[in-house]
């Protein structure tokens, strides 16, 4: 079978079924799905190598699908009405700003597959997620759970089967002291397996316990989801659950559980249900080893996204090999950020969250943080500390900003008594007031 000599395929390790299936998604959507009509001329083709075939087509995004969406993300032969209609689909959106929304087909059954394939990816987590544990879920309700801003709802109403929902708020700066004594004593009476949280709000509320010196009960994993995992907020985690095993575990809602954190820490691909291609930056801007993402989930009949770019930004393991002993797929050092939290450095690198979180988390006494860039080496950095010598504070920030921005950056620092989630129920944690073209960085 013929290559690409452009091709880049990685010497990761597969299994036979994951060409197999990748193979066959990929011309089930080239075949028979309209919004790659414009796609077909760019496949070189079966007499080449899957990766080639794939490595030759553009990534999808999330505009491509909203002007498509969606009988155009379909195969012309699958009938949308009667899936829902019986129950094996229904349409969700995802949280977000308006131009970031997306509308999409959802898949209950393919959806708790892939997270049941994911948790074998973690030996802590295969132990206790046993598809009947309980799970206490710590998440904005925006993005999962429900809502309820006015009302505060009892617990039987924010039950659901095995899980429970312990915040309905949409804005956590508005908790109450009794909200959070709520939350403590639900996870004491109701003792879940699993706490799976956003870690912003997990850390929010363990801020309130290790102030007062309550009691919580421990669970047998805390899993971080939907958004990055600073090393500020794992630390003042970790003062409340000091034993707890913590996982990340990474996935979008249009693309499932792509990768898992192991027990050794590396994170490993869920390549039963997701194929991933990985695009490196310029040397300058990181590479080889850090780039972007496209994702394209597998042996899902209702959903054909063909190298859907989640806009996220990793750091492959460079060794290519991880001590839990887990071969097959990608293997990550880590998940970076998202695309919205880059930022520039004055000689015009690029910064990742992960870069500008390793450096902040030396500072000591800092509950939240929020850097925005303004413009070319112009930046904001937001606070949240209780520390008496801001004077300080504002010093030993404004030289880790400038040792990793450029001696010639302009630094303000200001104090915040909160920060609150973006529109989609997230933190951002740093962003810039300017686009930056992600394509024009890649190798």
């Amino acid at each position: 079978m013929k290559k690409l000599s452009r091709s880049s395929a990685p010497s990761w390790k597969y299994s036979p079924e994951y060409y197999d299936i990748s193979k066959r998604t990929l011309d089930i959507g080239l075949e028979k799905v309209a919004a790659y009509r414009t796609w077909k001329h760019l496949d070189p083709g079966p007499s080449y190598d899957v990766e080639s075939r794939f490595t030759a087509l553009p990534a999808l995004t999330k505009k491509d699908i909203r002007e498509n969406f969606p009988y155009g993300m379909l195969p012309y032969d699958c009938d949308l009405g009667q899936g829902i209609r019986n129950g094996e689909v229904t349409l969700v959106e995802t949280s977000g700003t308006t131009d970031d929304r997306v509308t999409n087909i959802w898949n209950q059954k393919w959806w708790d597959a892939s997270e049941a394939a994911s948790w074998q990816l973690n030996s802590c987590v295969s132990q206790v997620a046993t598809g009947s544990h309980n799970e206490a879920i710590l998440s904005n309700p925006i993005n999962v759970g429900i809502i309820s801003d006015e009302t505060d709802l009892p617990m039987e109403n924010r039950r659901l089967a095995r899980f429970l929902y312990l915040n309905e708020k949409t804005d956590p700066v508005a908790w109450t002291p009794a909200i959070m004594e709520r939350m403590i004593q639900e996870l004491n009476t109701f003792r879940p397996a699993v706490l799976e949280a956003n870690p912003s709000y997990l850390a929010r509320l363990c801020r309130y316990v290790n102030n007062r010196r309550e009691i919580v009960f421990q669970p047998g994993v805390v899993v971080f989801t939907y958004e990055y995992a600073s090393h500020l907020y794992v630390r003042q985690i970790r003062q409340v659950f000091p034993n707890v095993p913590m996982v990340s575990s990474y996935g979008t809602t249009e693309t499932g559980y792509v990768f898992m954190q192991c027990e050794k820490g590396k994170l490993h691909q869920n390549s039963k249900y997701s194929r991933v291609d990985f695009q490196p930056f310029q040397r300058e801007h990181g590479g080889p080893f850090l780039g972007r993402i496209l994702v394209t989930p597998l042996d899902n009949q209702w959903s054909y996204l063909l190298r859907f770019d989640t806009g996220d930004i990793v750091q492959l393991e460079a060794s290519g090999k991880c001590d839990c002993g887990r071969n097959l797929g990608l293997i990550l050092s880590s998940v970076n950020g998202r695309r919205a939290n880059l930022t520039l450095t004055c000689e015009g690198r690029l910064v990742t969250l992960h870069e500008l979180d390793s450096a902040l988390s030396v500072l000591q006494g800092i509950e939240e943080y929020e850097l925005v860039q303004t413009g070319a080496g112009v930046y904001d950095l937001r606070l949240v500390s209780q520390r008496p010598d801001k004077e300080k504070l504002s010093q030993d920030a404004t030289r880790m900003l400038k040792a990793l921005y450029g001696g010639q950056a302009e630094v303000s620092i200001t104090y915040r008594a909160a920060i609150a989630p973006e529109p989609s129920g997230k933190y951002l944690l740093s962003r810039a007031l300017f686009p930056i073209e992600l394509d024009k960085y890649l190798a």
